[in-house]
């Protein structure tokens, strides 16, 4: 059994509206394991997309504890969290954030610029990523050159540059056609086995969760119900089966 690369135990948070406090994950845990890939599934406005926020710092919790490859997120201290991002934690988001000015090649690398990574001088490393996402020849352009699911395959190179623990993609294929959609999910798969990194996905798609080798539903603020998988991604059923039975 791996050990165990991201811990999240009895995580809260909410937010205050006017008088009310409204809570959206409710002592929430989960752990993902060294070369494991976690999708989390659940209705619109459940908490996907703040857990995310929380395991990476950009929001803080009420009560819990997150703890990425041996260290416990201080959300206390910000620029722990900015570092603890820099050098731990790739993001791949459904909108693609890339620098409009910046070329290809240049967004890839943008990680190991700001972070002083003496791989950033010889470009080895940019290279390797845009062989990995099949965008080698796409290295000179920018992004408004690019169709979209192009875009979406250069900000998973600018992810996993850096050679991160843990990447956390907040529906990576919200935006792109079927066909790119299984090439990302190829990509994160083979990653996660390769480096013995972990990924926790966002979906809402099962198709794209079935190449997960977990598939977590996250329900009334808690993991209602775990669905072992193992990465089979031409059997989507069992995944349909359990969203119907929780009702999401």
């Amino acid at each position: 059994m791996n050990s165990t690369l991201l811990g999240i135990d009895a995580l809260v948070k909410g937010y205050r509206l006017g008088q009310q406090f409204i809570e959206v994950l409710c002592g929430l845990s989960l752990h993902v394991a060294q070369g494991e890939m976690v999708a989390i599934m659940g209705p619109s406005g459940s908490g996907k997309t703040t857990l995310l926020n929380c395991i990476c710092g950009i929001d803080a919790p009420q009560g819990g504890i997150v703890t990425i490859a041996g260290q416990v997120i201080d959300y206390n201290d910000e620029h722990a969290r900015t570092l603890l991002r820099r050098k731990k934690i790739g993001q791949v988001f459904q909108f693609f954030n890339l620098i409009p000015t910046l070329t290809v090649a240049e967004n890839v690398g943008l990680p190991l610029l700001i972070d002083r990574d003496i791989r950033h001088k010889d470009g080895k490393r940019v290279n390797e990523m845009l062989t990995l996402v099949g965008m080698s020849e796409r290295r000179d352009h920018l992004p408004f050159q690019l169709s979209g699911g192009e875009m979406q395959l250069v900000s998973i190179a600018r992810a996993l540059v850096h050679g991160p623990d843990l990447l956390l993609a907040d529906e990576p294929t919200g935006n792109v056609n079927p066909q790119v959609g299984r090439s990302i999910m190829r990509i994160l798969r083979d990653t996660a086995r390769r480096e013995g990194s972990g990924v926790l996905m966002v979906t809402h798609s099962p198709e794209h969760a079935a190449w997960a080798d977990r598939v977590c539903f996250l329900k009334e603020g808690i993991i209602a119900s775990e669905l072992v998988h193992k990465g089979q991604a031409d059997a989507p059923a069992p995944i349909y089966a359990r969203l119907l039975a929780l009702g999401i």
